[in-house]
């Protein structure tokens, strides 16, 4: 259990020893790009922590991102990431980046996107090709998501790495499209790359179990329509990024779905939490036999298996909203099912 974020960030932040052991077999130095984002802060203290017990002090880690919350950036700073401002949807030239040995892309747009779905395209795809010209000669770790999948049978046990890909609207076709580049980079200039299909990452401050804990504590009804889910720790997520640069590669790119064993049930969810809250869960909606699952096997066996289990994360989730700790406010809008974010 958590009594601050600062704990919380603390444990996000400590490396296993198998990242440690990775870390030291890096060459080089990383750079993440769009480390502003809700994992990116979490991801490039993991690194810097990871590194540092690794006996590779000297190696930097860079953060990208136009750094909007000046707090986040300076605590950044002080345990050692070298902060860069630099917005990579401007007009600056990828150029002035630093260079590195190891890149991790983890900027994306979604919501709002079913307004604009030129945004969508622009950071999804467009922004990928000229990330992908300026680290050719790196390897690179990006972040994509489950959604280039359809919606499977709930007893299917998800989607696997070589299933067809069926994109469900315009945000799920650019993340394709943003796979895609990143494909080319690797056929075309020998990049080492590493594509991860996340679903859905769990911090306490956002996520899905974040979602029904915050509608139930609200005494609105839970909608079960969408009623499985797959969810990550995010700690977890983060490490499966960083130790995947060693398994980048070319000219296929290696490709991994990246979640957790389980595939949870919302209302079993809503429940437990409610009862961890002392309240009643209410429900709408009749659960659909189909959901947007993924079938992370493959990453399980190269990495092993979550550090933090499912029956864990809800307990931590209803501890957290108990002790009136804070949300981001931004939901994962998991229940969508017609791809418009």
């Amino acid at each position: 259990m958590f009594t601050s974020e600062r704990e919380l960030e603390d444990r996000l932040a400590t490396p296993s020893a198998a990242l440690v052991t990775d870390a030291g077999e890096l060459d080089g130095d990383l750079v993440v790009l769009g480390a502003g984002g809700k994992m990116g802060p979490s991801l490039v203290r993991l690194a810097r922590r990871a590194l540092d017990a690794a006996g590779r002090g000297s190696a930097r880690v860079y953060a990208v991102s136009r750094w909007s919350d000046d707090d986040a950036a300076r605590a950044l700073a002080d345990e050692g990431v070298d902060v860069v401002r630099h917005d990579l949807m401007g007009d600056g030239d990828l150029a002035a980046l630093p260079d590195a040995a190891n890149v991790v892309f983890m900027v994306g747009a979604k919501f709002g996107t079913s307004a604009a779905p030129y945004q969508a395209w622009a950071v999804n795809a467009a922004l990928p090709a000229a990330v992908a010209r300026r680290y050719r000669d790196s390897a690179i770790a990006a972040f994509s998501t489950g959604n280039v999948y359809p919606l499977v049978d709930v007893a299917s046990g998800g989607s696997a790495e070589g299933d067809r890909p069926e994109p469900v609207g315009e945000y799920a076709m650019s993340c394709l499209g943003r796979e895609r580049i990143f494909e080319h980079a690797a056929a075309v200039y020998g990049t080492r790359v590493a594509i991860l299909r996340l679903n859905y990452a769990v911090d306490l401050r956002y996520g899905v179990i974040a979602d029904i804990a915050a509608t139930v504590a609200a005494g609105e009804p839970v909608d079960v329509t969408t009623g499985h889910v797959n969810v990550v720790w995010q700690g977890y997520a983060n490490e499966v990024a960083l130790r995947s640069l060693r398994h980048a590669r070319a000219p296929e790119a290696f490709t991994l779905n990246l979640t957790g064993p389980e595939t949870a049930s919302v209302r079993r969810t809503a429940t437990r939490v409610a009862a961890a809250l002392g309240v009643e869960a209410a429900f709408s909606g009749e659960e659909s036999g189909t959901a947007l699952l993924n079938d992370a096997s493959r990453c399980h066996g190269l990495f092993g298996y979550p550090d933090v289990p499912l029956d864990t994360l809800i307990a931590w989730q209803a501890d957290w909203l108990s002790r009136g700790l804070p949300l981001s406010g931004k939901p994962t809008k998991f229940a969508v099912r017609d791809g418009r974010f």
